[in-house]
This record gives C-alpha cells, structure tokens and sequence, in this order.
C-alpha cells in the first residue's frame, strides 16, 4: 500500500516551503474502551525491541533484538488510577492466544519520537490558539530528550518542521495557520507514520492528532491507516476530537479505531478548555508505561497478523487492566532510521 504523495503547498499559503515548511514524504480485535472525564478509548504505547540504550549525538538510540517484540504498556487498577510499582512477574503476555515468554522488563521513561499533527481546516481557525498552546504543554511535559515534529493538515498536509527539541522552533510551526479546506486525516496521520519509519532514530513512536471534524478529504481510508499504523514497530496515535454532537458519530468511531488498535487513547472532550488538561495526561501516559518484551513462539518472518494481549495480576490489588497495543503485522516492521 502506498501513502498519498507529497503535495505542493499552494502559492501564498502560510505554509509554503518559502515560510520554512515542507510536505509530508508519504509513502482484529478491537479493544475495549475506556470512559473518565471526558476521555474515551483504550490506551498504552507499543514498540519494536531494544537492547541497552546507547547515546548518539546527545540522543538516545535503542538497539534493536530483531527477533523481540517490545510493549509499552499502562496498567489500570478497578479505579482508573495508574499502577506504577509492578514488576516483571505480574505480567504475562499472549501473542494469538499463546502465552509468551517474557525476554525483557523496564519500568522507565523512554525518550520518544513524537510527530504533532493538528487538523488546520477552516473550522478549527478559532480552536488553534488552546490547541497549539495545549500541543507545547505537552511537549514540555515530556523527556527532555524527546524528538518532536510537527504536521498541520487541511485537505493537504504540510510538514512544518522536522525534528527538534527546541520549544521556539515548535511554536513558530504550530502558529502557521491557515485554516481552510477540507479535512484529510487519515493522509496525514499515514504520511506522518511513514516520516517517523524513514527519519526517526528513537525507536518508540508517538503520534499526538488533533482534529474537530470527519475525513473528508483523503486518498486513504480508515481501514488502510489502520493497517499502516500496526505495521511492527509503527507509532501509538494519542487522539483529541473537540467534535459536535450525533453528526460526528463516524469521526468518533474513527478516532478511537485509530487509537486503540494501535495502544493509544482517544480523547473526546466535551468542551475546548479540557485539551490542556488532556495533553498533560497524555505526556504523564507516556513517561510512566512498562516496558515488556518477548520473542514470538511463531518467527516473525513467517508474516501475518498477530494479536497481543496482556494480563496483569498482583498482590494487594483487585482487577488490574493493561492498556497495549492489539496486535501488529510481523514482517512489516517499521524500524527507525530509513525504514528497516
């Protein structure tokens, strides 16, 4: 499957290559979802596997065990509040309803590549200002080590800056608004996927999407991005819907498809002045998951789909849920660094 190709930006568009933007290189088993305080959906990160980190250039760099698969995992208790003092014994992992050997554990803070994709069609021209300032919260909440981009789509995209860590250069892409056209997530979110696969160098992957409307507007569908998404390796997509009421039902089923499929939340506040709050929750997600993995009974080379699932039982607790990714399609990994 091919990504929609690259689209020039129109002539005079705040977004044009001229202001310092780019465009973007384009190349089962639902979870259950998860309801509180205006948060809906099912969440947790996933990853390609890791040996000991290493430093390159002031960055770290994951060495990847081919044949491991790595869970990045948040674990619920019967509240909904975070456990965080869990060890490896607690887990256990199934992989197509076979239990799993467990190969590594961390619980740690893990530098994350993360690509900021905000919706900038023309109903969100008064939204920007809480959501770009809600995007930076994030960002600062986050490791200081973190590699982030930025994507503002209408019905094309734009990469507005490629990765940094600088906070300034951030805001400066998140202020080149010009909110018009149509909605094409779904080309987005896959074009931001594929520039994360050929440039990132941190092996765990974030998207962080905004939008207040349903595609309309995109060369992929639904269930092509989702497909995209669990290739091995592939990003956890976070998700904020600031949408209307029973007319956007199809965009909200969309939003939590794309997050829970891949270890993420879907967010859907029912006021804008939430999307600050949400974005500190989403930074506090990250920096506080498990980090799981195993090497598939099945080789990885022998292709196809692989459902995951995670329990988790321990002393001193009642029913404990284990937020993670719902599978991934082996031998269609998405590896950092030019897309092994």
């Amino acid at each position: 499957m091919q990504a929609p190709p690259p689209v020039k930006p129109p002539a005079g568009a705040a977004t044009a290559p001229a202001n310092g933007s780019a465009p973007v290189n384009g190349s089962s088993t639902a979870p259950q979802d998860q309801n509180a305080g205006g948060q809906e959906g099912a969440a947790a990160g996933q990853n390609q596997g890791q040996s000991p980190n290493s430093q390159e250039g002031g960055a770290f760099v994951f060495r990847k065990q081919v044949e491991e698969v790595v869970l990045h995992a948040t674990v619920l208790d019967e509240h909904q509040r975070m456990v965080t003092n869990l060890d490896k014994n607690a887990f256990a992992v199934y992989e197509n309803n076979q239990p799993q050997v467990i190969t590594s554990f961390r619980h740690e803070d893990i530098p994350v590549a993360m690509g900021i994709v905000i919706d900038n069609s023309g109903s969100m021209r008064e939204k920007r200002d809480r959501v770009n300032t809600a995007a930076l919260n994030l960002v600062r909440a986050s490791n200081p080590q973190d590699e982030v981009f930025v994507v503002n789509f209408n019905d094309e995209y734009y990469l507005d800056q490629d990765f940094t860590g600088s906070v300034p250069k951030l805001k400066e892409a998140l202020e080149k608004v010009e909110s018009r056209g149509g909605t094409a997530l779904y080309d987005a979110v896959v074009a931001s996927a594929d520039h994360l696969k050929k440039n990132a160098k941190l092996e765990k992957k974030v998207l962080f999407v905004v939008t207040d409307g349903e595609d309309n507007a995109s060369r992929e569908s639904l269930e092509t991005a989702v497909r995209r998404l669990q290739a091995e390796n592939g990003p956890t997509v976070y998700a904020i819907g600031i949408l209307g009421e029973e007319k956007q039902r199809r965009a909200r089923s969309a939003l939590r498809e794309l997050a829970a499929r891949t270890g993420g939340v879907a967010f859907l506040p029912k006021d804008l002045s939430e999307v600050d709050e949400i974005s500190s929750a989403v930074a506090h997600d990250i920096r506080n998951q498990y980090t799981i993995g195993y090497k598939p009974r099945t080789p990885k080379s022998a292709g196809g789909y692989r459902a995951i699932h995670v329990d988790a039982r321990a002393k001193g607790y009642g029913k404990l849920t284990v937020r993670t990714r719902s599978g991934y399609y082996a031998g269609q990994e998405q590896g950092a660094g030019g897309g092994k």
